[in-house]
């Protein structure tokens, strides 16, 4: 679970957003995308992981993610525990969510990092990309549920070609996804957007997955990363 109880932030951070790079170049016609990378801390440093990689209970994670265009970022956590966390933006993660294209950021921002913890099974992580600020033509985000959702009893398995070749703990049912249509998505963010558009398309990219669309967004689209740990 990514949360208060187990999914928890080791370093207050309230600066915002934290910028790791500068501007890449782009044009009017290329596609718009979003990269999305979780890291790990090993030995005192940060290692890029594979988003399928199953995770063990302790482990810290931080997320970077860089946008070919301007906009706004939101994440939501649903823990194995049932319960939803507001990840960021907030206070201690970060509170100024905009994003200038071509820059890759890290949540939490600063020095922080996200706890591993819970029950086993699935974390779904629910990332909202706008292109617009949502208080401008769009509603506010509303806060988590309150009562709790139990998710899904299954548990993380290792594929075990992946395992035996490389000794990595991958699990093909983890990782960066489309919402699908007619998934039912939590209350607060049923309103704002609805099932990932058919058009973008999920990359798996040695910087991280990529997400790109051939047609500018107009408006917010969720994605889900199914992050997988014992």
């Amino acid at each position: 679970m990514l949360g208060r109880n187990y999914f928890y932030v080791g370093v207050v951070c309230v600066s915002g957003l934290m910028l790791h790079a500068q501007p890449t170049p782009s044009t009017p016609t290329d596609p718009q995308r979003v990269t999305l990378q979780v890291d790990r801390q090993e030995n005192g440093a940060w290692r890029a992981m594979n988003a399928a990689t199953v995770f063990n209970t302790g482990d810290h994670v931080r997320f970077r993610v860089q946008a070919s265009f301007s906009g706004y970022l939101y994440v939501m956590n649903h823990g194995t525990s049932g319960s939803y966390e507001l990840l960021f933006p907030r206070s201690d993660t970060g509170s100024d969510n905009r994003m200038e294209a071509g820059k890759e950021y890290v949540v939490p921002a600063a020095q922080g990092w996200f706890g591993v913890g819970g029950p086993a099974g699935y974390d779904t992580v629910y990332w909202l990309v706008s292109p617009v600020e949502l208080t401008h033509g769009y509603r506010p985000l509303p806060p988590p549920p309150a009562t709790p959702q139990l998710p899904s009893t299954l548990r993380p398995r290792c594929d075990d070609t992946v395992f035996k070749a490389r000794g990595e703990c991958l699990d093909d049912s983890a990782g960066v996804r489309p919402v699908a249509p007619g998934e039912k998505l939590p209350q607060n963010l049923s309103g704002v957007a609805g099932a990932t558009p058919r058009e973008l398309l999920f990359m798996q990219d040695k910087g991280g997955v990529v997400l790109s669309s051939p047609q500018p967004l107009s408006g917010p689209v969720v994605y889900e990363l199914r992050l997988a740990h014992h």
